[in-house]
């Protein structure tokens, strides 16, 4: 556990006494315990005890009881028993340094004492981490101490930062002093230390000092942890930030039926509008809260509207999200006239607007599209027509025929807070500098991940917003699945991602995936665009902030475990999913927040009853009270909906009129397929099979 092997066991003669040992002083101690004994002599007993088996909670309660009952008799022989209890406790440590139970009673037992302490404490942890110099380094039990005392004493970051440094000037393999120095810095920067207020340059001088630990011994991987995370803060960005909009800047909306019945509701006749309502999606780079009309303003014919209700897109319960939808209405008077009218959104710089941190939203943005009403003059398709996912039903186009409403990347928004554009400059050139610093190290397996990671990075602060180091980054994640299996898992997912950057780096590359969807076997005339991200072996999805246009989306055959993030895409109404490795209906969780959706095909996956998705961080549990309605609600004909808890949990609420779940551990029997359709009212497709 946390990088140490387990020593080897003892030999069994040895063991067995050592046990018979242990059970004689618990048999002693637990009298003394029950019966609340303080004496000298107990209190020897328990010493011996917790030096034998320092992992014996109770007996260190029990000295915090006894201390107690002492410190409330004697307050004047303070010093004298803390001291005295203090050396127990690192008398345990020397049988086993990593002993939670020691760990806190010594934090307990300073609390009750004064800063007199403190230095003595200092240098015990010094003597407690010599004990076995090269096991203890990476013992964080003795670094948390270590802070805890520290701020005790009011020491500075400065001067505990000089300690790592000679503590990793011993040796290059201490990782616990890079992590270390990882938490100062970080405190050290965020409070604006002289010395640390300007980060380019705190940043650039500690990538040389990681530099020289790594050239001098690249195999080892402490230093290149460290590296790593300091690339993570030179690329990242502190304040929150809108990245992409659906509209996007300059675009022409024309507010008409999509494939999937389109933004609107209409009265009888066909030609005249009821009511008309635009979805505005805006993607920020990080979660945040406050987005309302207090803090966005959306206006129409130069008049602000003062009814628009933003909501976060989010698949928990928390109110942050990278990802806030509003929904636009538009009156029939108001689209009386077929011209063209601008919309305008502003995100305004707000302490209303702040992410999970606390950081302010400081870059006003601004983008503006137009909107025009457009008569239905094409048959569109309905909810009665089945959507085949067959390759023949799927037509390109020439690029330039073909009507597509892409976002566009932040650069394009107008954007009137110029810092970020200055830092941008010095993250490049770091970047770009360590890039040509790291270029000989490819021989070895974390030298080439930092490579991938600092081509991911260059592509990403490039004003351009293209990533033209795609294919390298692609060929050494390739390379690293076959050199190091163990991760293979993680570098699979980097693949993935970096594969999703290069498709949708531009327009050119993202057509090339775009197909006109038209089944021939249906006389609808329509104009659906289909991104098709097929048979790409993709496991992890992501670039959402480059998708938020899509209305139907293929991502079969692929080898998707989770679609986290695709809740973005909040006009998509069509989605395959069949032939993934989708394993659970919690995995499924995002498409409760696709409003939207209406064709679903989830089949061919490895979906079974009643599963939980164990490598989601938050359980799918999260509202119980509503599983509870739901499971009361779903008593029908019989069928209850507690047999399908996590079925229901996924698809309650939405409004699918065509679902595809063949060829899932959980499709064996006829009463789930029943249950189906009775849980959605609107489905008129199951597995292919019109339902009467």
């Amino acid at each position: 556990m946390h990088g140490v092997s387990r020593k080897t066991s003892k030999p069994e003669a040895e063991s067995t006494a050592e046990a018979r040992e242990l059970r004689a002083l618990q048999s002693q101690f637990l009298p003394n315990h029950h019966n609340k004994n303080y004496t000298k002599e107990a209190l020897h007993l328990s010493a011996k005890l917790l030096e034998k088996n320092p992992e014996y909670y109770t007996a260190w309660n029990y000295r915090k009881l006894a201390l107690q009952h002492a410190l409330d008799s004697q307050p004047d022989l303070l010093p004298t028993i803390l001291l005295e209890e203090l050396q127990v406790a690192k008398n345990a440590l020397k049988r086993n340094p990593r002993a939670y139970g020691a760990w806190h009673h010594r934090k307990w037992v300073l609390s009750k004492g004064d800063d007199s302490f403190l230095d003595k404490e200092l240098q015990d942890l010094d003597d407690i981490q010599r004990l076995k110099a090269k096991d203890q380094e990476r013992n964080f039990h003795i670094w948390n101490h270590r802070r805890f005392v520290t701020a005790m004493m009011r020491r500075s970051y400065k001067d505990e930062l000089d300690h790592t440094e000679n503590m990793i000037g011993t040796n290059f393999s201490n990782y616990s002093a890079w992590h270390n120095r990882s938490v100062l810095l970080s405190n050290l920067m965020e409070k604006k230390v002289q010395g640390f207020s300007q980060k380019n340059q705190v940043l650039t001088k500690e990538l040389e000092f990681v530099r020289a630990a790594l050239f001098t011994d690249e195999e080892d991987q402490s230093g290149w942890f460290y590296h790593l995370w300091l690339l993570d803060q030179i690329v990242k960005t502190v304040s929150p930030q809108l990245v992409s909009s659906w509209p996007s800047h300059g675009e022409v909306i024309q507010l008409r039926g999509s494939a999937m019945d389109g933004f609107f509701t209409s009265t009888s006749d066909k030609s005249k509008f009821d009511s008309v309502v635009l979805p505005i999606i805006l993607c920020f780079n990080q979660a945040i809260k406050g987005v309302s009309s207090m803090t966005v303003s959306v206006s129409f014919r130069s008049e602000t509207k003062k009814d628009v209700v933003w909501r976060p897109i989010s698949t928990t319960p928390s109110q942050a999200a990278q990802v806030w939808a509003a929904n636009l209405s538009f009156s029939d008077k108001e689209l009386q006239s077929l011209e063209a009218c601008s919309v305008e959104v502003r995100v305004e710089a707000s302490k209303g607007i702040f992410s999970s941190t606390g950081c302010e939203y400081g870059h006003p943005s601004r983008f503006v599209f137009s909107v025009q009403a457009q008569a239905l003059n094409t048959k569109r398709l309905s909810d009665l027509e089945k959507i085949s996912w067959k390759d023949g039903n799927f037509h390109p186009q020439e690029h330039n025929n073909m009507d597509l409403n892409f976002t566009v990347p932040v650069e394009q928004l107008t954007v009137s807070n110029g810092h970020e554009s200055t830092s941008s400059v010095w993250q490049a050139e770091i970047v770009s500098e360590e890039k040509e610093h790291f270029r000989d190290l490819l021989d070895y397996k974390i030298g080439k991940l930092t490579m991938a990671r600092l081509l991911m990075a260059d592509d990403a602060l490039m004003s351009s917003g293209k990533s033209v180091h795609s294919e390298e980054t692609l060929r050494l994640y390739t390379e690293l699945m076959t050199l190091d299996p163990t991760h293979f898992g993680y570098y699979k997912d980097e693949h993935s991602f970096a594969t999703l950057r290069q498709l949708t780096k531009c327009r050119r590359t993202l057509l090339s995936h775009c197909f006109q969807y038209g089944d021939s076997a249906s006389s609808t005339n329509n104009n659906t665009i289909c991104l098709r991200l097929n048979d790409l072996t993709l496991s992890r999805l992501g670039s959402f902030e480059r998708l938020l246009w899509v209305e139907m989306l293929d991502l079969s055959n692929n080898e998707i475990q989770s679609i986290e993030g695709l809740e973005a895409l909040q006009l998509l109404s069509s989605l395959n999913l069949s032939r993934n490795n989708i394993g659970s209906f919690t995995a499924l969780l995002p498409l409760r927040q696709l409003k939207s959706l209406k064709v679903l095909d989830i089949s061919y996956n490895n979906i079974a009853l009643r599963s939980v998705d164990t490598t989601r961080c938050s359980s799918p549990l999260f509202n119980s009270a509503e599983v509870d309605l739901y499971f009361q609600e779903m008593m029908i004909d019989g069928i209850s909906g507690a047999n399908y808890w996590d079925a229901g949990l996924v698809l309650k609420g939405l409004n699918l009129t065509q679902l595809d779940v063949l060829g899932n551990k959980i499709t064996d029997g006829h009463t789930f397929l029943l249950f189906l359709v009775k849980a959605l009212p609107s489905l008129k497709w199951l597995d292919g099979r019109q339902l009467t």
